[in-house]
């Protein structure tokens, strides 16, 4: 089942994509709806609401007032805190529930207005966020809600700002034009991305890019999905996990590279390893078939020629390519992946180096179907520099000791 999570700000537009994802065939879990749910007459949550804020929130029938309730809480941050310490759990529980009954097959989308207030975007294997500008937001308010400016201005500041909303987004739909037309990047993104990614999630298979090697130059939006996708990786694997480290190319600013992100999980055994192999492909990252190691190079401890076991998995899904590398921690091969990502950060002069050797070895496997012979080829390059690395490596200890 792939499980994504739909937000955006108030009146951005999340009922028209919700309607549109469910016309494709999603299940749909309104978080807005289940909030109401909760709180119906007669159910605890309703209860739970009226002890915190007292009597004066219910109408004469029991029900809740909502817009007493609204005139308490989003002017006062405490207050919005208290009510959501009341609701969200219950919400969380009620969604849970209509996941478990959606197949094994499934797109799952669970519109949630303040998933990323309530940071849950690592529950998702993909946060969606419908954009549109402050301004064009608050005169939706004002004109098809019937809002005052002022109580539209206290909405959008009770939720997350626009850059941390972003920040969460695995991909960003804008909704500032037509609504046409961000009907048609749905679309778009509904048959390119997630039909394949929940198919390779189902079958348990990682969606591996085929071609030739092609370097593209740095894009300053990896960092920010390394940290995403090490999150939903972390979670995963729980108490296995060491740690999760954004390694390779992608995470040396500055530095040309093919756009697949390479990530390390240190775990504490290949035991480990195994044990948390099925949480990852759940997660959207399958294991890959066969036997893989590190080649050793002489370095912490480890001899020339020597190899050391990993596990290797890749991403399900099409739309971001990952190489998830699972090492024991404090072994050569981890520390190894370590010291040449600081090492390129650090030496401008290395850097330079690797990237020229890289688009020349692209350039000499253009030809070909896929990147084996082209990671082949650095061998020799990275073999004959970590000397140099180690060498660095041995000064930093030095100086910060």
């Amino acid at each position: 089942m792939l499980s994504i999570g739909l937000t955006g700000g108030i009146a951005a537009g999340k009922s028209l994509l919700s309607a549109r994802f469910r016309e494709l065939g999603a299940v749909l879990v309104d978080a807005d709806r289940l909030a109401r749910d909760v709180v119906a007459p007669g159910t605890p949550g309703l209860a739970a609401v009226a002890a915190e804020f007292g009597p004066q929130v219910l109408t004469a029938d029991g029900s809740l007032d909502r817009p007493k309730l609204g005139s308490l809480v989003f002017a006062d941050k405490d207050r919005l805190a208290a009510l959501n310490a009341i609701v969200h759990p219950l919400v969380r529980a009620a969604a849970a529930h209509l996941k478990d009954d959606a197949g094994p097959g499934a797109i799952v989308v669970q519109d949630i207005p303040l998933l990323v207030e309530t940071g849950q975007g690592a529950d998702f294997h993909l946060v969606v966020v419908v954009d549109a500008p402050a301004e064009q937001r608050l005169a939706r308010m004002v004109e098809a809600r019937g809002m005052t400016p002022g109580d539209a201005r206290a909405r959008m500041a009770a939720q997350a700002g626009d850059a941390q909303r972003r920040a969460a987004a695995d991909v960003v739909l804008d909704n500032s034009g037509t609504p046409e037309a961000a009907l048609a990047a749905l679309d778009a993104l509904w048959e390119a991305r997630l039909v394949p990614f929940a198919r390779n999630l189902a079958a348990g298979v990682p969606a591996v890019p085929a071609g030739p090697p092609a370097i593209t130059g740095p894009d300053p939006a990896w960092p920010a999905q390394a940290v995403r996708l090490a999150a939903r990786i972390g979670k995963a694997a729980g108490g296995a996990a060491v740690a999760v480290d954004h390694i390779g190319s992608t995470s040396v600013p500055g530095l040309a590279a093919k756009d697949v992100l390479d990530l390390q999980l240190r775990v504490k055994s290949l035991a480990d390893a195994d044990a948390v192999a099925p949480a990852l492909a759940a997660a959207g990252f399958p294991r890959r078939a066969g036997q893989w190691w590190d080649t050793g190079h002489d370095f912490a401890g480890g001899r020339s020629g020597e190899r050391w076991e990993k596990r290797f998995h890749n991403a399900a899904d099409p739309g971001r390519p990952v190489n998830l590398h699972v090492r024991v921690d404090g072994s050569p091969a981890a520390l190894l992946a370590l010291a040449f990502r600081d090492w390129l950060r650090a030496d401008a002069g290395a850097r330079e180096r690797y990237e020229s050797m890289k688009r020349g070895l692209a350039a000499a496997h253009a030809g070909d179907a896929t990147t084996a012979a082209y990671a082949d080829g650095k061998e020799p390059w990275f073999a004959s520099a970590v000397p140099e690395m180690a060498r660095w490596r041995l000064q930093r200890s030095s100086q910060e000791s």
